[in-house]
């Protein structure tokens, strides 16, 4: 077992509970994605810019097929708010290509939105390693998924994705249906129609893509439409966390040179001040871009955390708390004479 992060957890593939290779290509043959299309029946004999022409178009198709699942999508991400307000964890399940998008997009909450590592858990099979390298068998072990939400304590108030293009991944599947059983609040992600993943979740999102260029080759269309998907839902469900602002990310964490220029720039514009002032501002506030924008508003640092406490973090009923004549912003006095209020 590794842990990348506090809490975080990566559950590694016991031995491989396998079905028999007739059963298993039985059901693989009726899978879109595994199937192969006529049109691509030649493609080793195209032009290379015929053969990326097609990929190209391939691309904004898988785009295209999320169209359909906008009301499922908002549904998912408003429930799954609702649910992670009380505390709990966000859990992504994943096995191959779909284990390594569901990582990549669980990473990114962390730098975008102030997401805790505490709250973010990965399951996926194989453990690490399969991130970099494939590991046999892995995605057939549905004990080990299982025992992955056994072993992370995964329950109510939790929200668990998983993603699987066929929808019948044996891992993945058995960790979704443990976790429901468990009580969390599941959303499952699958690139075919009618498959058991999307049939043992709360919330099942599909994204049909259809064949692939290359025949099982879901890092093509399946991948991006699986990318795109996480992006959207992830970024929803943080947009109803209240970690989005007028289209800025105001619980981003200012970790290097460029993201403490932004942090200024998003500060400044908020609270109307310069970015000299904002910079101070965020000095004062610890790098916490909410409580920045306050301070930059006029307040002391200690009353701008008291307030975003009262309102619960959401910085648009903090700012509508102050009201207009509850400090003097930099861009109120004039410029002159302003000073950032530190608790010192």
């Amino acid at each position: 077992m590794f842990h990348p992060g506090p809490q975080t957890l990566w559950k590694e593939a016991g031995p491989p509970v396998l079905r028999s290779a007739r059963e298993f290509g039985s059901e693989v043959r009726k899978l879109m994605t595994e199937n192969l299309s006529a049109r691509y029946a030649e493609l080793d004999r195209w032009s290379t810019a015929e053969a990326l022409d097609a990929m190209y178009e391939g691309q904004l198709s898988a785009v295209a097929a999320l169209g359909s699942q906008i009301a499922a999508l908002a549904e998912a991400a408003e429930a799954a708010a609702a649910v992670l307000k009380g505390g709990g964890r966000l859990v992504y399940v994943g096995a191959g290509t779909s284990g390594r998008i569901a990582v990549l997009d669980g990473v990114e909450l962390g730098p975008t939105f102030g997401w805790p590592n505490d709250r973010l858990v990965f399951l996926v099979a194989g453990g690490p390693e399969a991130l970099t390298v494939s590991v046999e068998g892995a995605e057939d072990d549905a004990r080990a998924g299982r025992s992955g939400v056994i072993d992370a304590a995964i329950g109510a108030g939790d929200v668990v994705i998983g993603v699987a293009a066929s929808g019948t991944t044996p891992y993945t599947v058995a960790a979704l249906d443990a976790a429901a059983r468990e009580g969390a609040l599941t959303v499952g992600v699958a690139n075919n129609d009618g498959e058991r993943l999307l049939r043992c979740v709360g919330h099942p999102i599909l994204a049909a893509t259809g064949n692939e260029l290359l025949a099982g080759s879901t890092r093509m269309k399946a991948g991006t439409a699986q990318k795109a998907l996480l992006s959207m839902l992830s970024t929803a469900i943080m947009l109803r966390l209240d970690r989005v602002y007028k289209g800025q990310m105001v619980d981003m964490i200012v970790s290097n040179n460029k993201l403490r220029d932004r942090a200024e720039r998003i500060v400044s514009d908020i609270s109307g001040c310069t970015v000299d002032v904002a910079a101070e501002s965020l000095i004062a506030a610890g790098s916490n871009i909410k409580q920045a924008v306050l301070i930059a508003r006029g307040l002391s640092a200690a009353d701008s955390r008291r307030l975003l406490e009262k309102a619960n973090g959401n910085l648009r009923r903090a700012l509508e708390e102050t009201g207009p004549g509850v400090g003097q912003s930099y861009a109120a006095s004039g410029g002159e004479n302003y000073n950032v209020q530190n608790d010192n």
